[in-house]
């Protein structure tokens, strides 16, 4: 079964079509790549594609769906794009609310964390809240710098959706 990844703001359909020991046989998009992979370590991927070695260091953002990816030259943002990542994407479309610097419950959640509070200034990219729903954490970051303005939820909170979490100003 395909999954979405979005690196650096590419969004790439991945599917594994055949294994077979360390060679593996995958699509994306509409590319078909023969690669000899192999873990190595936490973390670390020893690749050949084409008769090039690449090695590969995979690092978690704090959520299992975010990672930073580095190679000898190069450095990625990967996100896999799961059902709880599209469902709050697409409810977002078109909706004021989350415009700015306003973070609002995508589905309905408990709070796991609250690292900022009102008054505290912040960066753009910095977690503004942590929400668990459908059994995963989602980290929401702030869009860009300012103030917290206010924070309408404390920790161990239930949310229904589309409820105003924090707002950044």
């Amino acid at each position: 079964m395909p999954i979405e990844i979005n690196i650096d703001g590419r969004t790439a359909l991945v599917e594994e079509l055949k294994r077979d020991g360390n060679l593996v046989t995958f699509k994306v998009d509409d590319e078909i790549y023969e690669v000899d992979a192999m873990r190595v370590g936490q973390g670390l991927y020893s690749m050949i594609y084409k008769g090039r070695s690449y090695n590969l260091e995979m690092i978690d953002n704090g959520s299992p769906r975010h990672y930073t990816v580095n190679s000898f030259h190069d450095s990625w943002q990967l996100e896999v794009i799961d059902a709880q990542t599209r469902y709050r994407m697409n409810r977002s479309k078109g909706d004021d609310t989350d415009s700015g610097n306003t973070i609002v419950s995508p589905m309905p959640g408990k709070i796991v964390k609250i690292p900022v509070k009102t008054g505290d200034a912040v960066e753009a990219g910095q977690t503004l809240i942590i929400v668990s729903a459908m059994k995963m954490e989602s980290e929401f970051k702030a869009k860009s710098a300012g103030t917290v303005k206010s924070v309408h939820v404390a920790e161990g909170d239930t949310v229904d959706s589309n409820k105003v979490l924090v707002v950044v100003e």
